[in-house]
């Protein structure tokens, strides 16, 4: 004789909706899905309440190319850990910019490049800090973005994370580095100093003492977003990438040199 499972109707419903709710996002509509970025200016920031930066405005004409209007107004600007944190957690999730590195290769599908990055350990100048061997950075107090590529880096190379502070903001670390209260921020070069200068502290004041990495910026897609929705999205980036300008400029560098 057969036998079948019978499950009461309540938990058989729980049990399909969990079900469904596993299953990869299967419209192929870019617009649908959630994008979430942080304050990581040039790239991706909110001036006087709009959401700017070259990584934005190049989100929009990929998704132009291949015939799609993603609304910046959608996009979600967090501290980044918690953009991190939604990006691995929600189905339908995009997160840029992004560092692709080997520590993050299998929690998402990448699309880009979109540029490229260096991360650096910056002291104040006056220190006359020296970094000869990598493990000398463990001598000091050093400034994280937690999750940051500059945490994750320093991590990979043995620094113990005891030996770092972190804060959700690039802008609170320059000014306790100002105030001695850290000796070193790990964070993209270009990005500190321009957080730097927001709190009206001078450029020249720090200097950069290591190089932790050098990398490329990308759009990270959650790994349950179909691989459709992943493969237009790179298709519309290939296109602006191959659109040159009368001096021969494509128009993403064309993007990204309005902002340097």
């Amino acid at each position: 004789m057969r036998r079948f499972l019978c499950f009461p109707r309540p938990l058989f419903i729980v049990i399909v909706l969990n079900y469904l709710l596993s299953l990869p996002v299967l419209s192929d509509d870019l617009q649908n899905l959630s994008f979430f970025t942080e304050n990581y200016p040039p790239a991706n920031f909110e001036d006087n309440g709009k959401i700017s930066g070259y990584a934005v405005e190049i989100l929009v004409a990929a998704g132009e190319a291949v015939g799609e209007e993603i609304d910046v107004s959608k996009i979600s600007i967090l501290p980044w850990p918690r953009s991190y944190r939604n990006s691995l957690n929600l189905d339908d999730a995009v997160l840029f910019s992004t560092t692709r590195t080997e520590h993050r290769e299998n929690l998402f599908h990448w699309v880009g490049p979109i540029t490229k990055i260096k991360v650096v350990i910056l002291a104040r100048k006056h220190d006359k800090i020296l970094i000869n061997d990598p493990m000398d950075i463990s001598k000091y107090k050093i400034g994280v973005i937690r999750d940051d590529i500059g945490e994750q880096s320093l991590l990979q190379i043995g620094i113990p994370s005891f030996s770092m502070q972190e804060a959700t903001s690039v802008t609170t670390l320059a000014e306790q580095l100002v105030k001695g209260r850290i000796d070193l921020l790990a964070y993209d070069e270009k990005a500190a100093y321009w957080w730097a200068t927001q709190a009206g502290i001078e450029s020249d004041v720090f200097e950069p003492v290591y190089v932790l990495t050098e990398g490329k910026l990308y759009y990270a897609f959650n790994k349950n977003i179909d691989l459709e929705i992943v493969e237009k999205f790179q298709k519309g980036l290939d296109i602006i990438k191959s659109q040159k300008n009368a001096q021969g400029i494509s128009l993403d560098q064309e993007i990204i040199n309005k902002y340097r």
